[in-house]
């Protein structure tokens, strides 16, 4: 039987001696949208860096794509991946923030490329052919030669939403990904994770 996407498993992680997560189960299926609800400091973000291995559990197991999230298991005992292991699994996962996080001195494109080329070595021409697909994808095509500084936060989402896709990741986790936009282009934004995840 095929496990889900995500697969998590009694996940617990504390900061200072506080519990942020307290024993967190979830299954994601493949293609399926899932958003996670709750007030200011739930744990909503937390969760999400720990399956992305931005932070490290303390308790349980999450699984990404059928692989063991930061660790491998021998005779029932976790053992720490080393941070090149980490990175290589990282490499299957796009994040998406609330603040975008682009580069503020490449333009669209060049932000689009950053990762397949210096992450998994793909050629800039290769690079640039997927990042010219995806920008096109997310109506940006005439915005690609543009810096973050002279697009609109929606725009900027969009191109963080392509190069969260460029690399082709198995899934794909948006932190707050229309906090820090108005109303229209909030519902702008969800439309495009709606018809990118129906593609």
């Amino acid at each position: 039987m095929n496990q889900p996407l995500v697969h998590a498993i009694n996940v617990h992680k504390s900061f200072h001696g506080n519990e942020v997560l307290k024993g967190i189960d979830l299954d994601v299926e493949a293609g399926e949208v899932v958003c996670l609800l709750g007030p200011s400091g739930s744990g909503k973000t937390t969760f999400l860096r720990c399956i992305n291995q931005l932070e490290t559990i303390q308790g349980g197991r999450i699984y990404v794509d059928g692989e063991l999230a930061g660790y491998t298991e021998r005779n029932g005992k976790l053992y720490r991946l080393n941070d090149k292991q980490i990175a290589a699994q990282r490499r299957e996962i796009g994040m998406v923030f609330q603040r975008f996080n682009l580069f503020p001195h490449m333009t669209a494109w060049e932000n689009v490329i950053e990762a397949p080329v210096k992450v998994k070595g793909v050629s800039k021409e290769e690079a640039g052919k997927r990042a010219d697909e995806l920008l096109a994808r997310v109506g940006l095509e005439d915005r690609a030669d543009h810096y973050p500084a002279q697009l609109s936060g929606g725009q900027q989402q969009r191109v963080a939403i392509a190069r969260a896709l460029v690399t082709n990741p198995a899934l794909i986790l948006a932190d707050e990904p229309t906090g820090a936009l108005d109303s229209k282009t909030t519902a702008d934004v969800v439309e495009t994770f709606v018809r990118l995840n129906r593609e």
